[in-house]
Formats: C-alpha cells, structure tokens, sequence
C-alpha cells in the first residue's frame, strides 16, 4: 500500500460498508472510503470505445458530454459571437445595406457565411444545440450521481488510517463504546452525517460543494436557454412622441419595428401612453453647467382595451412596465411649432416638428416639408407637358439658448432660455409623390430651388416665437409659433431577461459554493489493546489537498478529549498529515470482527 500526493490509497485492504475487509484493485484509490468524493463523471477521453456501431456512439455520448468539450463549446461560442457584434445584422437593414455598399468585395462572401444573421446562422445554431446537449447529458447524471450519495451513509473507514493524509491517536482508559459514542455525538455536533460500525464511526461533510457545482451546471443551462428565449421571442419597436401626442402598442404606431421568431405583430399587447409633459433638470454653474441632472417624461397610461388611464413616469434606467412589457426612455428633444401658408393664403400646415439635436446643448437641426402647398409656379399637367410641382419646403436650425458667431447660430444651454428659429426656405418638386421613402429628417434639394430676396441673396431669418418669414413674390410665409417638447421611446419584449438574470445570480452562488467549500470525511475508530487500554484513531480525507482536514481533525480529537482522556504516559494528540507508511498501530491492523459489528445510520446533520 502506498501514499499518493492526493490523499489516495493504493493495493491495500478496505472496510466494507458491511464490516468485512476487502483487497483494493491495482489502482483503486482508497476504494469505499475514497469513492464518490466528487460528481464529476470520468474522463474517457484515453479510451478507446468498443468496436461496433453502439461502441463508437457510446465513445461520441461520453466525449460530448465531458467537461472538456462542454468548454470547447463554451469557448467556441464565444469566439462566434463576435462576428454578430462587429458586422451589421439584418436586424438594423439600413446598417446592412450601408456595409454592403461601402464593402461590395467582402459582402457577397459574408451574405454566404450567414454573416449578416450570425445568431440564427446554421452554424451558430450547431454550437448552440450542442452546448445544450453537453450540458444537459453532463447534468442528469451528475444529479442522479449526486441523489445517490446523499441517501447512502458515509463509508467505512479503511483498514489502516495512519495512511490518511491527516491523522492523530492516542490511549485512553475510557472504553470503545465511550469513545464512539463520543466520536458520534461530536460529529453531529459539527453538521457531520455520522454512521456507527462496531466501535468505528464515519462522518461525511460538505455536500453543499456538489450542490453548488450542480447548481452552476443548471444556471448554466438556464442561461443558455433565457438567451435562447430572448432571441426567439424578443421584439422592439421605436416611437418619436411629441408633447400632448399619444401611442398606440400596434405595428402601424411604431418609428420602426423589428420582431423574433416567435413573437410579431400579432403578438402585440392591447396598451398606449399619452406624453403629457417632460421634465429636464441641468446643471446651471461649474464646470458641468449644462450637465443633465433629471429626465422624465410625464404619461398617462392604460392596459387593455378597457384599461383605465393612469399617471405613470418614465426615466432614464426606470422604464415603465406595461402588460409584460417595458417602455425605455430613449432620447429627448424640441420640436419647434410651425404654421405654413402658401400663395393662396390658405394653411397647409401647421403643428410641431421634431428636430433632431446636434450637441449636448441642443443645438438641432430639422426640415419642414409642406407638399400640399401651392405654390405661383405650378402647372397642371397637359397634353403638352408633364405636371409642374410648386411645393414648399424649410429647412432650419434651432437653439433653445440662441447665439450668434463665428460658429453660426447655435445653443450655448440646453433650456429654453432664448428660443431662435433659423429658417431657409426652398420651392419645386420634394419628391415625395414616386412612392420612393424619405427620411423626414433631411431634405433633397436635387429638384428644389432656394429662395432669393430683392438683393439676389439667398434668403434666410432667424425667427423668435411669433415671428413670420415671408416668402418673395407672394409665395406664401412660415411662422414661429412656439416650442413643444419631445420624447423617443423604445418598447421592448423579452420574456428570458428574469430566467437569464436568476440563472446568473444562481451560477454565481454555486461557483462560490464548490469552489469555498470542501467535501471531507472524518472516521473514528476505538480498539481495546492487549493491555487493556483502548486506541483510538482519528483519520481525515478531503477531495483536494488542503491545511482544513488537519485543523478540522484536531479539533474534533480536541472535543473528544474531556469523554476519552489520554492515558498519562501518552502524548497530548494532535493531528498530522501525510503520516509515514510504515508507522502501523498493532491494533489497526485488525479487522472489524464482522459477526460482532453493528450498523447505525444517522442522516441528520449532513449539510455544511
């Protein structure tokens, strides 16, 4: 029999769960005492599968379940994921387009490698699937493993615990009996899950560290599928909303809206939201003037087609939860309120334009497009020739905290401390009636002419609240007529957030757990010697090597003490670890007598 670095035993006789002794294999470590200290399923990764066709699926099952490749896996994962975060995906088809057009070479390359939809590709999906089937075929036998162990009772002392890698001895006056009751009362004391042999006892502590391991397995798995249901059944949509405006949670209300795989327009849930107001703080002085200190935006809303309204608020990080979904403040800006008149005298348009800011004060720029307006110019289409368009469109600049130099005009505060409208205006064909979408942001110009005043110059005004511009040669006029605020939301549906978010909270406390906590066994044994006294032995094995086992030994041996005091020509004792092999007490060497022995299980106590 001979020592290893870990504690293991090998070529020497053990104690049996039932009191008789058995040989150890060749290479078997510690046998029933040294067995199960660990869940971890063995590492077949050396050997060799047995011929035949259910052999070799039998070798792949226990390869793909391994640890090692479940962190092939992992890693594999991780490193596919990084294409899906630096390529445009088709969730955002502008992006796309623009790379596609930017990279026409590398493009048809990437639209074959699914690069452009990495995390619904084939080949994403394969890790995906099999990381799933690693970690579940890692899981179920583990806690199968795992069940078993804890409705069995803690094993048998080996035959010789001088060779335990913490061990301690000494002679007492006191009888076996004493001693184990002892030694038992102990053990539970310490939370140890105790079973009697004879005049041997064996405790066992610190399940919670295979507990943990297989609670990290689980949250892992629990991660992988909240990520999963994230992606299938997630969707967002975005709406600009402008003060005293509502919305409606249906397809036709949203800027923009991109849905999963199993969750879309139809899912949408019955509910809306009216702006009421929005309240904006900003640090006045100091070196952060101009600092936001508060947004808020101000609602009533309702759940259900016969929801009744509520007063709700929606902050920045506060989102508002709204039937199962969560409504996030995006942005924030001002939308200067407009009134239009064309040649005829008559409105064609009046109400709030947003405008979309530029700088941290503001500053925003925004284009007011009137296409019914009719303009001196315009032509009804004839034989002859085609339609002639007289339209009307603005393009501007405005400043909450209006000034004027070098830079051009400009906001110096983000609040509306001096409201200025700076205002070109144009006239011709906007382009709006080809069925082609614009972005009502920007205006094109290709097909407009740019008005001029008396002089030639281009013209242009800087409108205060109540100010008009009027166009020349009786073209119509734009006026100022106030500010409103908007709001830009984002409505958002993931139904694995919470499972993702419990599962890497529990994956945290059971890594904690089996890597703080250490899976131990303490056995006690009393032999009544030749002489009359009785031995008692104390031997301690731990799953790794560790300075706790000894400690945790001396100290039980110190709490046994006062019931099994030492004799007075022996040694106070105390524990050693990794003791000489070749120091054997007589007695230990001595089997249990099997015909005398008797069994008592305790089950309580178990838990560390």
């Amino acid at each position: 029999m001979s020592v290893t670095q870990d504690g293991s035993v090998t070529q020497d006789d053990v104690v049996a769960q039932d009191g008789r002794t058995e040989p150890a294999a060749d290479g078997e470590s510690l046998g029933v005492a040294g067995a199960q200290l660990s869940t971890a399923p063995n590492d077949t990764w050396a050997s060799g599968p047995a011929l035949g066709v259910v052999g070799w699926l039998r070798w792949m099952w226990r390869q793909l379940t391994s640890m090692r490749i479940a962190l092939i896996l992992l890693f594999l994962l991780s490193l596919a994921a990084i294409p899906g975060s630096l390529i445009p995906q088709h969730s955002d088809q502008l992006k796309v387009d623009a790379f596609k057009k930017s990279h026409p070479d590398i493009s048809p390359l990437y639209e074959k490698l699914g690069m452009f939809h990495v995390f619904s590709s084939p080949w994403f999906s394969a890790i995906y699937i099999l990381l799933f089937v690693s970690l579940l075929g890692c899981i179920v036998p583990r806690t199968w493993q795992f069940v078993g162990q804890l409705r069995s009772r803690p094993p048998a002392a080996p035959r010789h615990l001088t060779r335990l890698p913490a061990y301690s001895t000494w002679t007492t006056d006191a009888s076996p009996e004493e001693v184990t009751e002892a030694a038992r009362g102990v053990l539970r004391g310490r939370r140890f899950r105790t079973s009697v042999t004879g005049t041997s006892v064996a405790g066992e502590k610190g399940y919670l560290r295979e507990t943990g391991n297989l609670l990290f397995h689980i949250a892992l798995f629990g991660l992988l599928t909240g990520f999963a249901l994230t992606s299938l059944e997630s969707a967002q949509g975005g709406k600009l909303i402008v003060e005293g405006d509502g919305f409606t949670n249906n397809l036709t209300q949203y800027d923009d809206f991109s849905g999963g795989t199993l969750y879309g327009a139809d899912d949408l849930k019955p509910f809306g939201f009216t702006l009421d107001s929005f309240t904006s703080k900003y640090a006045t002085s100091g070196s952060d003037k101009g600092s936001a200190l508060m947004f808020k935006a101000n609602i009533h809303y309702w759940n259900g087609a016969d929801g009744k309204p509520t007063k709700g608020s929606i902050a920045i990080n506060h989102p508002l939860n709204i039937g199962g979904e969560k409504v996030y403040l995006i942005s924030h800006g001002y939308a200067p309120v407009v009134t239009v008149k064309d040649s005829t005298g008559a409105v064609a348009y009046s109400g709030p334009v947003p405008f979309l800011p530029q700088d941290s004060s503001l500053t925003s720029t925004g284009v007011v497009k009137v296409p019914d307006a009719v303009g001196k110019d315009a032509k009804p289409a004839t034989k002859t020739s085609p339609e002639v368009l007289d339209q009307l469109g603005f393009q501007g600049t405005f400043s909450p905290t209006f000034t004027l130099d070098s830079m051009g005009p400009h906001s110096v505060f983000p609040e509306l401390a001096n409201p200025v409208l700076a205002v070109n205006a144009y006239h011709g064909d906007l382009g709006m009636r080809d069925g082609v979408g614009q972005n009502v942001y920007q205006l094109d110009a290709d097909h407009l002419t740019q008005f001029k005043d008396a002089k030639g110059d281009i013209l242009k005004d800087l409108l205060k609240p109540g100010s008009t511009m009027t166009l020349p040669n009786g073209q119509g006029s734009i006026t100022f007529d106030g500010v409103k605020t908007w709001a830009s939301f984002n409505v958002a549906h993931q139904s694995g957030n919470m499972l993702a978010l419990v599962s890497g909270v529990c994956a945290i406390l059971g890594l904690m757990g089996s890597l703080f906590i250490q899976r131990r066994r303490i056995w006690v044994r009393a032999v009544r010697g030749a002489d009359g006294a009785t031995l008692v032995e104390l031997g301690g094995l731990g799953r790794s090597e560790s300075a706790r086992i000894a400690d945790e030994l001396g100290d039980v041996a110190v709490q046994i003490l006062p019931d099994a005091p030492p004799k007075p020509d022996d040694p106070k004792p105390d524990a050693t670890t990794e003791p000489d092999a070749t120091t054997e007490p007589d007695a230990a060497a001595k089997p249990d007598d099997p015909d005398t022995s008797t069994h008592q299980t305790d089950d309580e106590g178990a838990r560390a």
